[in-house]
């Protein structure tokens, strides 16, 4: 998606659902991430953002999403500031399409984590900055752009690839499907009665629905899960656990797979619930990787949407 508040301008590029990349950007958001993680491991020196500045608008509570974007920001040279809708006007009613007016105006790109994504829409159509997605109820782009790039760090290229999803259909399963349709893998999901997909958010037929979760594992080059209560469903968490039983990413599960399948989490993970113990802590698993990439993918795609294509 671009916006820009001066016709005459060149159009602002916005990172707001997977979608809105295509395959040959992300690509070269992924060479680049390799480049700056080689760089931040080798303790070089790297400043491309000087005097830039990051703002980071949460609605939603965040670990890995705060710490990543701020800490990313800082390595680049720039600086992040915090702001939580509870201490700010957004939190006393003030417009979305007000404080994307305000807050672009100084600053030079925003991260904004919140629930509908008809909100961060808002804002980015009225930014004169680039605005990323940092999560809403319906994507979460950049957590599956830090998926990729784990894949491809330990198995090369997913393109081609079976990927399995088991579990709730949330924002991760929909930033999956897009990704599917800029990368060409396909997905096998597997999600219980009553919690399906939302075929308003589906613009792929590169998936196969399976009723049975351990059949969806069946082949899989990557298996992944989430929570089963993601934020703002926490009152329904008793009867959740009670919906999703049998669909915990196990053992027999992971033996479906093909035998160098590797296992994804997103985190906070609940061991015992939407996967075993054995699994997240076991040889298959990359989810600690998959968490620090988080920060190297970021620093990547900011450097992007500032500088555009670097070749050093």
């Amino acid at each position: 998606m671009t916006s820009t508040s001066n016709p005459t301008a060149k159009p602002i590029k916005h990172f707001l659902q997977f979608s809105d990349f295509t395959r040959a950007e992300f690509e070269y958001v992924i060479e680049r991430a390799s480049v700056i993680k080689r760089k931040f491991k080798n303790y070089e020196v790297y400043h491309p953002l000087v005097d830039r500045t990051l703002v980071m608008v949460f609605e939603k509570n965040s670990t890995r999403t705060r710490l990543s974007f701020e800490a990313g920001m800082h390595q680049l040279g720039g600086a992040a500031i915090y702001l939580n809708t509870r201490d700010s006007q957004l939190g006393r009613g003030e417009p979305v399409e007000d404080a994307g007016q305000v807050m672009s105006r100084m600053c030079d790109i925003i991260m904004v984590r919140t629930f509908g994504q008809e909100i961060i829409e808002r804002f980015a159509a009225h930014s004169r900055v680039p605005v990323i997605n940092g999560l809403t109820n319906e994507h979460h782009p950049c957590q599956v752009l830090a998926d990729i790039y784990t894949y491809w760090e330990h198995r090369g290229s997913i393109t081609g690839k079976t990927v399995a999803w088991v579990g709730d259909a949330n924002n991760m399963l929909y930033s999956w499907l897009q990704a599917a349709e800029v990368f060409g893998f396909h997905l096998n999901v597997s999600t219980p009665k009553g919690y399906d997909m939302d075929m308003s958010l589906v613009q792929t037929d590169r998936y196969t629905f399976f009723e049975n979760p351990s059949d969806a594992c069946a082949g899989a080059d990557l298996v992944n899960t989430d929570v089963w209560t993601s934020m703002g469903y926490e009152k329904e968490n008793a009867e959740r656990i009670k919906a999703f039983a049998g669909f915990m990413v196990d053992d027999e599960k992971m033996a479906r797979a093909h035998k160098d399948a590797l296992f994804m989490h997103c985190l906070p993970a609940h061991r015992g619930e939407e996967v075993a113990a054995s699994v997240i802590d076991g040889p298959q698993s990359v989810v600690w990787d998959e968490a620090e990439n988080r920060l190297h993918v970021q620093k990547a795609l900011i450097e992007y949407l500032l500088l555009g294509q670097l070749e050093n």
